[in-house]
């Protein structure tokens, strides 16, 4: 989840597509998404259908950092090394 925040706060405001997201962090799809969809019900990340830049192409969902989740982020990136992150999102 920290390779995700830290991806998403590097363009904050931004909306991303998740292949570029998987691009950025290495995460797998199977993980990803889940993770996404996880913090999306938190509040740290809002998604939207996104119309496609070209014709013939498919709408996609899209996610960006809200102030929660950018919140999360700077604290996260500021914590000690080692330290666990687990609890950050329970």
């Amino acid at each position: 989840m920290c390779r995700l925040l830290e991806a998403l706060s590097e363009t904050q405001g931004e909306w991303r597509h998740g292949y570029d997201l998987m691009k950025a962090t290495g995460l797998l799809s199977g993980t990803l998404y889940p993770l996404l969809m996880r913090m999306t019900e938190q509040g740290l990340v809002e998604a939207e259908w996104r119309e496609p830049a070209q014709p013939g192409r498919p709408a996609r969902h899209a996610y960006r950092l809200t102030s929660a989740g950018a919140a999360l982020a700077r604290d996260l990136a500021g914590s000690a090394p080692g330290q666990s992150f687990k609890g950050a999102l329970a």
